[in-house]
């Protein structure tokens, strides 16, 4: 049922960019506008209201928060399909923002006090099987209603159906208590204060490090998610009736695929070795790199596909790690917290930043006259894996030398 509910988040926040062709030809909308459409505007809300939001779920029914930020959210998706202009449409995007900051973080903590230590890996993998079938749905359903009828059908037809699921959620998923795989180890501590968790937080390098260097790699994943179906369009030619199907393929078989084999890798590998929580992402963004270059400069949308998928399964192995590691490393009573902490710097980086830089990258190059400012805007992102890689890595060797430390300590 969470991974349900995460597919509607996913969802209604790709819809934009699956459907971008169509609204910036009706409401005559540039590539940089449409970057902070989907880029800064929705996450100044998304990750600020998700700090009050997971300090009340950690005091409150987390079950309730995540119902009542459904149907925000799911109102709010409905009211896109209505905008008029330009700033109706912005409005309407905040207010989906706003929703949806209280989707995951609670998630991630009912999560943890659902499965035990060693089974979280994969329990978070199959939770974060959301993105993937919900930009998969999205593409097929999306695009298909937007080809058949209008775009604005699409917005209303799954904004109806999140409101459905926000009932669902409250009427299935049950509250469990709270810390309680933890409590045989005296680690349940109630009440933790919300700037007593932020210093916590803010103030361990491999709680930050593993942050940074998800957000580096969400600088790529969103700043390229929010234009792939754009770049497909006009620089490989698909129309969307070709996008319904096979880039809706292309996500679910890469970005699911990655979300699986990822979830069950770190519940394998750190059994042995903690920095497995970092390694493990470093190494697949290297991996990843040339894949994504042949996505861009494939010379056509079936090879750009095939090299697409790759990437796609290899840019995600880094979000099951970061979340199993990140509610293993604080206490129960601040998990929902740490979460919403998690995902505010992750996605201000990646979310906030990355398709408003390649927005706006994109109409400064044809500005200059470049020839396919966007495919150059896109191909400016590549540093990133390298940043991101080098973030991993450092988190790797720290989580090692911890370990050689810890068993080289005299009983």
């Amino acid at each position: 049922m969470l991974c349900g509910i995460y597919v509607l988040n996913f969802l209604d926040r790709q819809l934009l960019s699956i459907l971008a062709k169509p609204i910036q030809d009706e409401l005559h909308i540039t590539d940089g506008q449409l970057g902070r459409i989907g880029g800064l505007y929705f996450a100044l809300f998304y990750c600020f209201i998700a700090i009050p939001i997971g300090w009340l779920a950690d005091k409150t029914n987390r079950v309730t928060i995540l119902s009542i930020a459904c149907a925000i959210w799911s109102a709010a998706t409905a009211a896109c399909g209505l905008a008029a202009n330009y700033g109706q449409l912005v409005a309407a995007r905040m207010a989906v923002g706003f929703g949806e900051a209280g989707g995951v973080p609670p998630s991630y903590a009912i999560i943890t006090d659902t499965f035990p230590p060693g089974r979280r890996g994969i329990a978070f993998g199959i939770y974060n099987l959301g993105p993937p079938l919900g930009a998969a749905a999205g593409i097929a359903f999306g695009a298909s209603i937007a080809a058949a009828f209008d775009w604005r059908d699409a917005f209303l037809v799954i904004g109806g159906v999140g409101i459905v699921a926000a009932i669902a959620v409250k009427l299935i998923v049950r509250e469990p208590p709270r810390g309680a795989f933890d409590r045989a180890s005296g680690e349940a501590a109630p009440g933790a204060g919300f700037w007593e968790t932020a210093g916590m937080f803010f103030s361990r390098l491999p709680l930050m490090l593993m942050a940074l260097g998800s957000g580096a790699t969400q600088f790529i994943t969103y700043g390229l998610g929010n234009f792939t179906v754009l770049f497909l369009m006009r620089e490989k030619g698909m129309g969307l009736d070709q996008v319904a199907i096979w880039y809706a393929l292309t996500v679910l078989v890469g970005m699911g695929g990655g979300m699986i084999v990822s979830g069950r890798l770190i519940d394998r590998m750190t059994s042995r070795r903690r920095s497995a929580y970092a390694s493990i992402p470093a190494v697949s963004l290297i991996a990843a790199l040339p894949l994504y270059l042949g996505f861009l400069l494939a010379p056509s949308w079936p090879v750009a596909l095939v090299c697409l998928t790759g990437a796609m399964a290899l840019n995600y192995f880094y979000l099951s790690s970061a979340v199993a590691f990140v509610q293993e490393e604080v206490r129960p009573d601040q998990r929902v917290m740490s979460g919403a902490l998690l995902l505010l710097i992750m996605n201000f980086i990646g979310l906030g930043l990355g398709p408003t830089y390649v927005g706006a990258a994109s109409d400064w190059f044809a500005g200059q006259g470049v020839d396919h400012a966007l495919q150059v805007a896109l191909l400016t992102l590549t540093p990133f894996y390298l940043i991101a890689a080098v973030l991993f890595f450092w988190l790797a060797r720290i989580l090692g030398r911890g370990r050689a430390e810890s068993h080289g300590a005299t009983p």
